[in-house]
């Protein structure tokens, strides 16, 4: 019985694999809740933005600091002649170290912690503003490389089809049943198709690049890659859901209503600011030469009250006052933005999935069996060169639109997402 042995091209081909597979190392395949984590940690204009969230928590420690005491160091009757022929420079000398702190009355470090305190919960609510907006840009990403994906795989299983076409003309011609220009005319049309992937192939790394660059990764584009559901669902809550998901969960309207507790806050804090506060002062002196032996040390106090005849803070007062109507003002412009920008997502919303039903259940198909039928005809001699290469235009541009339309739905989809403030449609 004679035994084979593997060839030494198929050894070498297998050592050449096992090679290639050691030095590149496998595509990186992400779900949208992997990208999504990732951006949240990497993504430097979102840290950069976080840390301004935390320089105004700094700010709370400032705001809430006492007054520092003041002390004073002073000399007074120094002699600067000889006395009696002797020279006694400190003999007269008094010496007064004085220590004075300023009280704050009506609760004004309270109010200032208070405003200090509501700018932080501003600032954060801005943040997650920010990061809703970029999340959005994020998502729009994703769903472009998912998109890419998608119409690349079209276009190489459509050239992988139109190839066995053209291997069956062939052999048609030399049968004698089709004549050379036909066999032309079918072989030029490829390459229309190859145009196609190279255009997907191009629109797939830009799609790529965008998302890398949210991420902040430097992975090279052959190496990574995202998956996820690329389809619609027909399922959609009520406008009056959607519109109260994003009052209660909208960032920059939380943002809003906060500035007006900050705004009223600061009212309290300059009409407190307004008031008179005392400087409290204490000294201690040596005089030797007092001509009370027993008075050579004194103690004495003092109270500092600034008489507020001109300047009792009415400007700001004013500015607070009118500040609180303003930023009133701004919550009704930003509680109106929210209802626009969630009926109009949710309008696009609605007329993509309007769209792409009949595409699911009837044109997807139909444009499948025309294309099938006329190429079997075709093959069979039925049907024109014309009505052939119809066939395949009008099957490729159903599939092409249904898969725009998707990636219109999901990037609506997005937009909704992005107007009630938080993920309702996945």
């Amino acid at each position: 019985m004679k035994q084979s042995f593997p060839s030494r091209s198929a050894s070498a081909l297998a050592a050449l694999l096992l090679f290639s597979a050691v030095l590149c190392p496998a595509q990186q395949s992400l779900t949208w809740d992997q990208v999504k984590a990732r951006f949240e940690s990497a993504n430097p204009a979102l840290k950069a933005d976080a840390l301004g969230v935390d320089e105004s928590r700094a700010e709370e420690i400032t705001a809430f600091l006492r007054p520092n005491p003041q002390f004073t160091a002073s000399t007074d009757a120094t002699q600067i002649a000889p006395h009696a022929g002797v020279w006694q420079p400190l003999k007269g000398t008094d010496f007064v170290p004085t220590l004075s702190y300023l009280h704050e009355r009506e609760h004004k470090r309270e109010l200032r912690l208070e405003s200090a305190k509501e700018g932080t919960r501003i600032a954060a609510s801005d943040h997650e503003d920010l990061k809703r907006n970029l999340e959005f840009t994020l998502r729009e990403a994703f769903v472009n490389t998912l998109e890419a994906k998608a119409v690349l795989e079209l276009a190489q299983a459509d050239l992988a089809y139109y190839d066995k076409i053209i291997e069956i003309s062939r052999s048609r011609f030399k049968d004698g049943d089709i004549a050379q220009i036909d066999l032309d005319r079918i072989e030029l049309l490829r390459v229309q198709y190859e145009s196609e992937i190279q255009t997907a192939i191009v629109n797939l790394r830009t799609a790529k690049i965008q998302l890398l660059q949210l991420l902040n990764d430097r992975t090279p584009v052959e190496q990574f890659d995202v998956n996820g559901p690329f389809d619609f669902s027909d399922a959609l809550k009520p406008l009056d859901d959607f519109r109260q998901t994003a009052l209660d969960a909208r960032p920059d309207l939380q943002a809003a209503l906060q500035a007006i507790q900050q705004s009223q806050t600061n009212h309290k804090l300059a009409i407190s600011n307004g008031s008179t506060d005392p400087t409290f002062s204490g000294w201690y002196t040596y005089n030797s030469s007092n001509n009370n032996p027993d008075g050579i040390q004194t103690l004495g106090l003092s109270v500092s009250v600034p008489l507020r005849i001109f300047d009792h803070n009415q400007g700001e007062k004013q500015r607070t006052l009118i500040d609180i109507e303003k930023s009133q003002q701004t919550s009704e412009a930003t509680r109106a933005q929210v209802f626009s920008d969630v009926d109009s997502a949710y309008t696009e919303v609605e007329s993509n999935i309007a769209l792409l039903k009949p595409y699911k259940a009837q044109y997807k198909d139909q444009a499948t069996r025309v294309r099938d039928t006329v190429t079997y005809s075709y093959q069979h001699g039925g049907a024109s060169l014309m009505d052939f290469l119809n066939a395949q235009s009008e099957y490729r541009a159903v599939q092409l639109a249904y898969l725009q339309l998707i990636g219109a739905y999901l990037n609506a989809a997005g937009q909704l997402n992005l107007a009630v403030g938080r993920e309702v449609i996945q």
